[in-house]
């Protein structure tokens, strides 16, 4: 049956490979099962339920991708989309939490109707490589800034709007350390890093009471205060039709970005460099982020981590499978996801961000058109709190400085059209 439904001879692996590479995916991106649903509870959701579909969208994601694409990529609910959720749209903006579930569904909507028609590839091509790395760049600064926050590293200041907090806190020890922690990890190639940082910190904290430990593993808690909690009207009002292309367009890139750089690493493009079945693995991920969003989650996305299964052996949606059954695995763990502090799961923030600011190489620093909006959009997100706000400053400062710069030529009409929408937005909507 499993041969019937992967193809593992024709893929040059088998059952104990796919397994194995499932299990080493998992660990390397199961950090989303403590970071997503405390910085989901910052809008008022309840932890427990987010945490039941932070598994249950990863898994279902997980599951379309294998079946359906056959392809060793794992979903779950993104890193950078969860901050936007959290602190833009909820937090900065001020919206329900049911509207911008909303909003996610929508996104996802879009994002399955550009699979469908094919759209997605003038999308992609009509926006700059520069413009995509300072783009994931700034949201990686803006999810560093929000770790530096939650450790009390970080803490604001009427004089100087945000100053240095006290350093002798056991938060900003801790995240110091589990940071450290998780880079040397890394830089050895232990599998799982972030979640042993994540996990170390707390079992420290734990020993020195600063946390109290009510179990380890129980029955699921109900995922009723969200489930079909999404407020779709709320969301078609004009002043979200941004966030929901921020959700898309952000969505977009991350998923394009990561199944290509995914497939050059399992050796996955056929001989005309071309992806195979794209289309079902955008479909994966469409049809995943409507779940999500039905479930009480924010969009669930392709995971870059799938590479580490991939290095392994894994290449078939075997391994992807493996991924959704161990994140259903999970649901039993909820005790310990509740006792994991803030200043545990802001390491794994800070390390993510380092990993995205690694964007910024694909930009000719030496051409100033193309490096000064990337700059104007990275660090935007991060001190505007907004990362809707760093994408039209970066399209409408890049479109400008190039017509400026005598450089049109380097424009086209979507970019000069998402440009004008931006100012509009920015002008009007305020």
């Amino acid at each position: 049956m499993l041969e019937r439904l992967f193809k593992l001879k024709e893929h040059q692996t088998d059952v104990k490979t796919e397994v194995l590479a499932g299990i080493t995916t998992f660990l390397t991106m199961a950090y989303i099962i403590f970071v997503n649903p405390s910085m989901l509870a910052t809008t008022g959701m309840d932890q427990g339920a987010v945490f039941v579909a932070t598994c249950v969208a990863a898994a279902i994601g997980c599951m379309i991708m294998g079946f359906y694409a056959n392809y060793p990529i794992a979903l779950a609910p993104g890193m950078g989309l969860n901050a936007f959720f959290a602190f833009t749209v909820v937090g900065q903006m001020g919206y329900s939490w049911q509207v911008a579930l909303g909003a996610v569904f929508l996104s996802g909507i879009c994002f399955f109707a550009l699979s469908a028609f094919k759209v997605r590839e003038w999308i992609i091509n009509s926006i700059p490589l520069s413009l995509r790395g300072g783009i994931a760049a700034g949201i990686g600064l803006f999810l560093g800034f929000i770790a530096l926050q939650n450790a009390g590293i970080i803490v604001d200041s009427p004089a100087t709007l945000v100053t240095l907090g006290d350093m002798s806190s056991w938060g900003a020890i801790m995240t110091s350390i589990g940071f450290a922690l998780i880079v040397a990890l890394y830089y050895r190639n232990v599998t799982g890093s972030v979640m042993i940082g994540i996990l170390s910190i707390t079992i420290i904290s734990l020993i020195a009471g600063k946390i109290e430990m009510n179990g380890v593993v129980s029955m699921p808690p109900s995922i009723t205060p969200t489930l079909l909690e999404l407020d779709i009207a709320g969301a078609l009002e004009v002043g979200m039709v941004s966030i929901i292309f921020s959700f898309l367009f952000v969505d977009l890139f991350d998923t394009s970005g990561t199944l290509v750089a995914v497939a050059q690493k399992g050796d996955l493009l056929d001989k005309d460099g071309k992806f195979p079945r794209l289309g079902r693995a955008l479909m994966a991920d469409s049809v995943a982020s409507m779940a999500g969003a039905g479930l009480g989650t924010s969009t669930t996305t392709s995971y870059v981590e799938s590479a580490s299964g991939i290095s392994v052996g894994g290449r078939t949606g075997l391994t992807a499978v493996v991924v959704g059954f161990l994140f259903l695995g999970c649901l039993f763990l909820s005790p310990l996801a509740a006792m994991v502090p803030a200043y545990a799961t802001a390491p794994a923030l800070i390390f993510v961000a380092v990993l995205m600011t690694h964007s910024m190489f694909q930009i000719n620093w030496d051409d100033l058109t193309e490096a000064a909006p990337v700059v104007i959009a990275a660090v935007s997100m991060p001190l505007s709190y907004s990362i809707t706000t760093g994408i039209a400053f970066g399209f409408i400062s890049y479109t400008a400085i190039k017509l400026l710069s005598g450089r049109a030529k380097d424009l086209n009409s979507a970019l000069v059209i998402l440009s004008v929408l931006f100012t509009v937005k920015l002008v009007m909507f305020s």
